[in-house]
């Protein structure tokens, strides 16, 4: 159920990040395997200078660092492009994250 209620918060990223069989990069890098991978590495994606350094600091998302990150993308990482606002309940951002666990590379 929580996976369930995941995909349909992830609708709101689904314009610029692809997650599953055949994900490729859009204005946002594909999101398999998100959960324990280095920030800043996916193959293929040009990432601003903030996911640079973040990669560069070893920053990996993991559920505690990707729900920072979601709730306030410009405030965890200043300077990302990312222009999405942020998840506002802990319910969605706890479905979300389980969405994004289902989908490994």
């Amino acid at each position: 159920a929580l996976v369930a209620a995941g995909e349909r918060v992830f609708r709101q990223c689904s314009s610029c990040h692809q997650v599953g069989d055949g994900a490729k990069n859009r204005s946002g890098p594909q999101l398999n395997g998100i959960i324990g991978r280095l920030a800043g590495s996916v193959e293929g994606f040009k990432y601003s200078n903030v996911f640079k350094t973040a990669n560069a600091d070893g920053l990996v998302w993991d559920e505690d660092t990707l729900g920072a990150f979601l709730t306030d993308p410009k405030g965890y990482l200043k300077g990302t492009r990312m222009s999405f606002r942020g998840i506002k309940t802990d319910e969605d951002l706890a479905a979300i994250t389980a969405y994004l666990s289902s989908f490994s590379e």
